[in-house]
């Protein structure tokens, strides 16, 4: 049994005496486990680990306390008010904070996103639709949750229905 300290992360290794695959688990504790990492597991297996971890993102989105938050000044909406306030809102994740977190099927296609910057390695996401910092903060969380979300769709296939797979044993 696996117990986790709350806030905290968490590697623990294991060998299978039956097959010799090394396995680890990261446990990243906002009371639950949200990615498996297995050597030797078939891509059928990955596919189902994925499914189910996009299937409760929506209620586990990426923590806020792995983003560097910085402010500058805005080319948007406020007049001559922005020429005084530093309103846009730049969020900076790297990825080696966020890969973790992750099905490993969805690393490719993040490191393929518009926001990913190749030499800090990281996604950089920047707002500057409001006059206000607050919402523009918001704006760009939204934005990596929808990066994330359209990443998990474009590459986790969905369930093959059972009608289908009766089909093709058939065949």
């Amino acid at each position: 049994m696996l117990q986790c300290t709350l806030g905290m992360l968490h590697k623990i290794s294991f060998i299978n005496r039956s097959t010799r695959a090394v396995s680890r688990l990261n446990c990243f504790t906002r009371l639950q486990c949200l990615s498996v990492r297995t050597e030797n597991v078939s891509e059928a297996e990955k596919q189902k680990s994925a499914r189910k971890w996009l299937a409760s993102y929506s209620s586990n989105p990426i923590p806020s306390n792995i983003c560097d938050v910085t402010f500058s000044r805005s080319s948007g909406p406020g007049g001559q008010n922005v020429n005084k306030t530093n309103s846009k809102a730049t969020l900076r994740l790297k990825l080696k904070d966020l890969l973790p977190l992750v099905p490993d099927l969805l690393h490719d296609r993040l490191r393929a996103s518009r926001y990913y910057a190749l030499r800090s390695d990281s996604l950089v996401i920047q707002s500057d639709g409001s006059r206000k910092q607050a919402s523009n903060i918001q704006k760009c969380h939204d934005k990596l949750q929808e990066v994330i979300l359209e990443a998990g769709k474009s590459t986790i296939r969905g369930e093959t229905a059972p009608e289908k797979l009766a089909k093709l044993k058939r065949m």
